[in-house]
């Protein structure tokens, strides 16, 4: 939990770093219970600068930022409609938006004197649980009430219609695999992001011995920070594809 005192070593943030100047501060010990929420909330600061500036002015010749936004758009619309089809444009804001918000509270951590908010199950575990109510949303949405609990009981057809057990233990089955998933997504996330953090620090202690190795893992914490927000989209796009594939059959 925020405001907790950390047994493992961690780099100075912004607010630590003010604290430090200013301990008596009330305004700054707020931020500090709350730093993740501060540091996420920094996130979506810079992505609507940056959006503000990509569309502010668009022209159908576009300069360098729009050029950059429209290339990060246009990928991300033809990943995700790879795997969903040609109704995966209809989910790509939603992705999209997951895939660049968690990228850059990612990579906020490699920067001196910010966080990864990332780091912190309680974020993950809120995206994690966007995506699971999405999800169940659009089963419920396309199947129906009793068309998604048949699909959780694994479509009972012929003999097995007339069968109790199978049906309820698959049910069961089911409901426990949804519940597990936002937990999965977001612990697989947030232990990853943590652990770059955690190394980060441990080799800041030593020094300048240590500079040489906490430069090639920043290098390797950048690499990190964008395969973690592609695996955690990726995993959500698949979400959403057993429920269509399942809604078509």
């Amino acid at each position: 939990m925020t405001g907790q005192v950390n047994s493992y070593p961690e780099l100075p943030d912004l607010i630590t770093v003010l604290l430090g100047f200013f301990p008596g501060n009330g305004f700054l010990r707020f931020l500090e219970y709350w730093h993740n929420v501060f540091y996420s909330l920094v996130a979506v600061a810079m992505l609507s600068i940056f959006a503000y500036h990509a569309t502010r002015k668009a022209t159908l010749i576009p300069g360098r930022l729009q050029n950059f936004a429209e290339m990060l758009v246009g990928g991300l619309d033809d990943f995700i409609c790879g795997i969903l089809g040609k109704e995966g444009r209809r989910y790509t804001p939603f992705i999209g938006t997951l895939f660049v918000y968690i990228l850059v509270m990612n990579i906020l951590g490699l920067i001196p004197f910010m966080k990864s908010a990332t780091a912190s199950w309680s974020t993950t575990l809120a995206l994690g649980m966007c995506v699971f109510f999405y999800v169940q949303y659009t089963g419920i949405c396309r199947m129906g009430l009793l068309g998604y609990l048949d699909h959780l009981a694994g479509r009972p057809r012929k003999a097995l219609a007339y069968s109790v057990v199978l049906p309820l233990l698959l049910f069961v089955v089911h409901i426990i695999t949804e519940l597990i998933r936002p937990i999965s997504l977001s612990l697989r996330l947030r232990s990853n992001i943590w652990g770059d953090d955690l190394l980060l620090a441990v080799l800041a202690g030593f020094g300048l011995r240590g500079l040489p190795l906490l430069v090639l893992n920043t290098l390797s914490g950048l690499l990190v920070a964008v395969v973690q927000a592609v695996v955690f989209c990726l995993l959500s796009t698949i979400y959403f594809a057993l429920v269509l594939t399942r809604q078509e059959e």
